[in-house]
């Protein structure tokens, strides 16, 4: 007769060891992943690209509001 007790336990210690790779590797990119603070010219640049993404979100929001009130105008004119 063909016991199968030690497989559980086989699968077990391999998921056990995929862990700790995945883990491994997760500290590895995240310690590369580290921002670190620049020098002044890089400060000056995220400022600039700071100033760059706030012009382009209120552009998108003006766009949408926009996009909305030529669909309420469109609404009305077809259901007249």
């Amino acid at each position: 007769m063909d016991h199968q007790f030690g497989k559980p336990l086989l699968y077990t210690s391999q998921l056990f060891n995929v862990c700790v790779i995945l883990k491994g590797r997760i500290k590895k990119l995240a310690t590369k992943m580290v921002i670190t603070s620049g020098n002044e010219e890089d400060k000056g640049s995220q400022e600039k690209e700071s100033k760059e993404e706030t012009i382009l979100a209120m552009l998108g929001i003006i766009g949408t509001i926009l996009n909305l009130i030529v669909i309420i105008f469109v609404y009305i004119y077809t259901t007249l």
